[in-house]
């Protein structure tokens, strides 16, 4: 077996029993529906590579353009920021798909706005943007905290949103005391990460609910595009883990698995910032330092204390690929058609890689249905030598 896929004993028997949460899948969709631009992201189809892997069905959830905006994050940069607004103000924030909206956006603006909340976040680029851009529905202001070295291109995107842009020397990791710091200091400052540590899981788990619109999307689509076979296998990329954690939940939920049956998750990662392997090899959440990556949405040596639970019960297999392996991807995909940025393309680099290496282990053939998650558009970025 390869040193860069671990194979989880853990996942075997291993089911999610969805508690009751106030976001629903049905709720955050309405919520969803509500904001400018709504529209289903689209499911391709890749039947060469499938061919070519030996494989049924390989679909690309492409997250390219969302909102406008060139990853899944505003999904639960979306929910997570109306939510946790809506609970500062002391206002029910529930949407429901036939009762509809129980406060709109511009009521809730036009309150955040009177009551001088301001939001505050720290990112690698698209949950910065994507907080930022709900910041601008709202119509209140927000500071979002970067590291020194994000390229000139991604600060401008995020201050094009209308964030104020703060660089601090350091990794992803490191901006997080400045800002827990900034917003315990100020009563109206509203602190909205995607990254659970401490006390600190509420908005976090906002994100994670968000993202139940891309799921719930995800298998309408593939049962369309299969003539009724359900998807058998998810690859998704990791990072701090709040999405890797959103399609654990959803593939291994209990209900899931008894009305479409049993479903593998894969999670990718880049070499320079593996903490789920790590962790996973280390049986604890365990901390490492990031290296430079071409995959900067990935960069982050620490997980998300929250998802680490479910992805230590739940994921398959994780899989770390290197810089080169998801260039490679990025090129393959755009040669089908297809945009995407290191990021998204490290799932197409999953699947060549245990399929090379673990195909029979993890249940790989002909039968197969696997949904790659493309979570991020085309970028600039150093390419690898």
């Amino acid at each position: 077996m390869s040193k860069a896929i671990y194979l989880n004993p853990n996942s075997r028997t291993w089911t999610f029993a969805r508690k009751s949460q106030a976001g629903t899948s049905a709720q955050v969709l309405s919520f969803h529906r509500t904001l400018p631009d709504y529209a289903e992201t689209p499911l391709r189809a890749l039947p060469d590579l499938a061919a070519s892997l030996g494989l049924g069905h390989v679909l690309l959830k492409d997250e390219s353009a969302r909102f406008g905006l060139p990853s899944f994050k505003i999904l639960g940069a979306s929910w997570a920021v109306y939510r946790a607004v809506a609970a500062r103000l002391g206002l029910l924030a529930d949407h429901d798909a036939e009762s509809g909206v129980s406060i709109s956006i511009q009521d809730l603006g036009a309150r955040a706005k009177n009551a001088g909340i301001r939001l505050l976040t720290a990112t690698e680029g698209n949950c910065g943007r994507a907080v930022a851009r709900m910041a601008a529905y709202l119509g209140i202001p927000v500071r979002v905290y970067v590291p020194g070295f994000m390229a000139d291109a991604t600060r401008a995107a995020v201050r094009g949103e209308g964030a104020e842009v703060v660089a601090l020397d350091g990794c992803y990791d490191e901006l997080i005391p400045a800002v827990w710091a900034e917003a315990e200091a100020d009563g109206n400052v509203l602190l909205v990460l995607d990254v659970s540590f401490g006390n600190y899981e509420t908005i976090p788990s906002y994100f994670v609910e968000g993202y139940s619109t891309m799921l719930a999307e995800t298998e309408r689509q593939v049962l369309d595009a299969t003539g009724g076979k359900p998807a058998t296998h998810a690859i998704v990329p990791c990072g701090a883990g709040s999405i890797a954690q959103a399609v654990t939940e959803h593939f291994k939920s209990a209900e899931r698995s008894e009305r479409l049956g049993p479903a593998s998750v894969v999670a990718v990662e880049p070499t320079a910032a593996a903490c789920l392997m790590a962790s996973l090899r280390a049986g604890r959440s365990v901390t490492v330092d990031a290296g430079d990556t071409i995959c900067c949405g990935m960069n982050c040596g620490t997980l998300s204390t929250t998802a680490w639970p479910v992805l230590q019960a739940g994921v398959d297999a994780s899989v770390v690929v290197e810089d080169g392996e998801s260039h490679r991807a990025v090129l393959e995909l755009r040669d089908r058609g297809v945009l995407a940025g290191p990021c998204g393309a490290a799932a197409v680099a999953a699947l060549r890689r245990i399929c090379a290496d673990a195909k029979a282990d993890l249940g790989l053939d002909w039968n197969s249905v696997v949904v790659l998650y493309c979570t991020e558009g085309p970028r600039e970025y150093e390419i690898p030598a």
